[in-house]
């Protein structure tokens, strides 16, 4: 199946603590269905020093599901995606707008 949300797409955060924050996508996880969203579900871990970072309360960008997020359309609401096929390119559109996502 072809993914819907991709690396760099701004997206809304639908559910959670999180719910109405907006932010970029760094890194999806199809096998998981997660996605690692900048800003979002930010979580502090404690680290051990090493020789080239420092160490202590780091935040860290926690997985969130992709069901939980929605791609951000050009008026800056959550859109649902499509696919169409044009010319001989299957592209991804936003069902709101109706304006291709990626050229």
């Amino acid at each position: 199946m072809a993914a819907k949300l991709r690396k760099g797409d701004k997206v809304i955060v639908l559910s959670g603590k999180d719910k109405g924050k907006t932010g970029s996508i760094s890194s999806v996880d199809p096998k998981s269905g997660k996605a690692i969203v900048d800003g979002v579900k930010i979580a502090i871990r404690a680290t051990r020093q090493t020789q080239t970072s420092q160490g202590g309360r780091i935040p860290k960008a926690m997985p969130i599901d992709l069901s939980n997020l929605a791609l951000v359309d050009a008026n800056g609401k959550a859109t649902r995606v499509g696919f169409k096929i044009e010319g001989d390119k299957k592209v991804r559109f936003a069902k709101t707008t109706g304006d291709v996502i990626d050229a």
